[in-house]
């Protein structure tokens, strides 16, 4: 079996040839996958960023991962699309043009930044905004590819959807963690860092939320699936079949578990060895 290692949202993850096959992410629209390997070891970083805040720190923690800072790197980017309307600013009697939208303001600072560093890198794909664009049969604008995966042993990059089999461990509360990390000062400008390659583990950190999200959440639930579209997305017309399902997992978690000592007792991570046969058991 072909060891995996998914990520969702707002997380990056580094991994050896060794321990790891195949690392990807998907449910990108607006957001961009990034991927960086470093030529000389294989280390591969790969990361799934949704705004630019959290760019600049999101690079730096990848780089950091994965050492050597001599070596050329080879860098993906993967993700995104034509979402922007054109606007005409006026400031100081003069006229500016003005791209609004989520996918062309986040990878104007990816490039940016990668433009900036002095290390040597090697852009092998670059499937981002125009060149990720189709539309369907009523106009809307959607991303062509909005997930991948990375051979470890090659760098390959291959366009890939996963099922939820795929996803595992602890989805839910990786997603939920997600969420409530806008909350936690430690994580500010940081991407959530959850797989472990020297110990081949997975270690979701302790989160905690508020006893009335699951009100929240049961207040959301009673949304239909068009109102959690245009409420929950930065593109509704352009989501996976998947998405409104995603969500509503969340709210029934936090629904059913109120309390977030019940998820992290005593304030400890949740961790998730790997089987010999690729699966994860709880650890902790």
């Amino acid at each position: 079996m072909e060891f995996l290692v998914y990520l969702i949202d707002y997380m990056c993850s580094s991994v050896m040839i060794c321990a790891v096959k195949l690392v990807g992410t998907d449910e990108a629209t607006t957001c961009i996958g990034v991927v960086i390997r470093n030529n000389k070891t294989g280390m591969t970083s790969v990361s799934h960023m949704d705004f630019p805040e959290i760019v600049e720190g999101g690079i730096k923690q990848m780089l950091e991962l994965l050492g050597d800072d001599n070596a050329p790197f080879d860098v993906h980017l993967i993700g995104g699309f034509a979402d922007a309307s054109t606007k005409v600013v006026r400031s100081s009697g003069k006229k500016h043009i003005k791209q609004e939208g989520y996918s062309y303001p986040l990878c104007c600072k990816i490039v940016e930044v990668l433009h900036k560093s002095q290390l040597q890198f090697h852009l092998r794909s670059f499937c981002v905004l125009e060149n990720n664009t189709k539309s369907d049969s009523f106009g809307n604008a959607l991303p062509i590819i909005g997930g991948f995966v990375v051979e470890t042993s090659s760098g390959v990059v291959i366009p890939a959807t996963f099922d939820m089999d795929s996803r595992c461990p602890d989805e839910v509360v990786r997603r939920i963690r997600v969420s409530v990390s806008s909350y936690d000062p430690t994580w500010q400008g940081r991407l959530l860092e959850t797989y472990d390659t020297q110990d081949d583990v997975f270690q979701i950190a302790p989160a905690c939320w508020m006893p009335d999200w699951a009100d929240i959440a049961s207040s959301l639930n009673q949304l239909s699936d068009s109102e959690v579209l245009l409420r929950c997305s930065t593109s509704p017309a352009a989501e996976p079949p998947h998405f409104v399902e995603n969500e509503r997992r969340i709210w029934k978690y936090l629904i059913d578990n109120p309390d977030w000592e019940e998820t992290f007792p005593k304030h400890k991570p949740r961790v998730f060895h790997r089987a010999s046969d690729g699966s994860w058991s709880r650890y902790s």
